[in-house]
């Protein structure tokens, strides 16, 4: 597996860190593919409509688990049918479920992601729903583990949680030794990165792909934007680039990590969080950044094979048989 990846057993594998992901989850109703008449008929046909666990704490934490790992899952859900399936799915899935919440008369959150056939997406959301209901006060007062990962799963996606109140958690998930990391989708309020310093100083990992980046850096190239995240104080940045791969900028490495190929891309709803759930599971095995980054990419290629967030990845062997496929590592 190439410089700074360990082998683990099964049972290693479950004994090593805690993995603590914070965020949403919700249920996504997919439809592949959907064009823009779908608003000018009454009806039209699509090759698949299903169901789907969402949100990007859930799709990282169910990616973990396929992975081998036993993730925590944060986050908040209402008590109804759509609760339940998410409480069932991470049952069946190995997901524990000791600091999710459940706060009566919140309806969980329900997508509606409708994917054209170039696999980009659009989605309909429900802005009383779960979706971005997670707040500070829904946070342990104290890290109930020393050393282990956190990872808030995306950042600028719910009101409760403002730059002040993610530095505060980031603040003390560090003061109990965690690593400490955060994906993010695009700042909502104009926030930039001078602003969000205060919660970017506290990071060891961030992950942002290249819209949301631009959008909080101003800058137009990944390299820049890199560059803007780590003079803001975060140890390490990753810009997320799609077909292109990623770039990464932190102490052990600056560089470009090349995608994988893939034979087809359906949907990439998810992709991101299968990426950076890959990421994490790489920092769990004690990987260097570069492997890490390597073995994020497969999980991403992985994802965007299949519709939805939970067909992509099913197991550990999956993701080295494709990354030893292109890397011989």
């Amino acid at each position: 597996m190439g410089s700074g990846a360990k082998r683990r057993t099964d049972e290693e594998r479950k004994k090593g860190k805690t993995i603590l992901i914070a965020g949403a989850a919700i249920l996504d109703v997919l439809a592949v593919p959907v064009e823009k008449e779908v608003f000018e008929k009454g009806s039209v046909p699509a090759d698949t409509i299903r169901l789907s666990m969402g949100g990007d704490a859930l799709n990282e934490a169910t990616v973990l688990a396929r992975l081998g790992k036993n993730p925590e899952l944060l986050t908040v859900l209402g008590k109804d049918r759509a609760g339940e399936m998410i409480r069932r799915h991470c049952e069946k899935e190995g997901i524990g479920l000791t600091y999710t919440r459940e706060i009566p008369h919140m309806d969980t959150g329900v997508n509606l992601v409708l994917v054209r056939q170039n696999a980009q997406r659009c989605f309909i959301t429900n802005p009383k729903g779960s979706l971005r209901m997670l707040g500070a006060e829904h946070f342990p007062e104290e890290f109930p583990w020393q050393e282990g990962i956190f990872c808030l799963a995306s950042m600028f996606v719910s009101p409760g949680l403002g730059i002040a109140q993610m530095a505060d958690i980031f603040r003390k998930a560090k003061e109990r030794g965690m690593t400490v990391c955060a994906d993010m989708t695009k700042c909502k309020n104009g926030e930039d990165v001078k602003q969000a310093k205060e919660a970017l100083a506290r990071l060891d990992y961030v992950f942002a792909n290249e819209e949301e980046a631009a959008l909080l850096t101003g800058e137009t190239q990944p390299e820049r934007m890199a560059q803007a995240l780590r003079e803001a104080g975060c140890g390490c940045a990753v810009i997320k680039c799609g077909a292109k791969g990623c770039y990464l900028c932190g102490k052990q490495a600056e560089m470009w990590i090349p995608a994988f190929k893939t034979e087809k891309c359906v949907d990439t709803t998810g992709a991101g969080d299968s990426f950076c759930a890959g990421f994490l599971y790489g920092l769990s095995e004690d990987m260097e950044d570069v492997e890490c980054a390597r073995f994020a990419n497969a999980c991403g290629c992985l994802a965007v094979q299949a519709v939805g967030t939970e067909k992509g990845i099913l197991n550990l062997n999956q993701v080295l048989e494709l990354k030893e496929k292109y890397c011989g590592i």
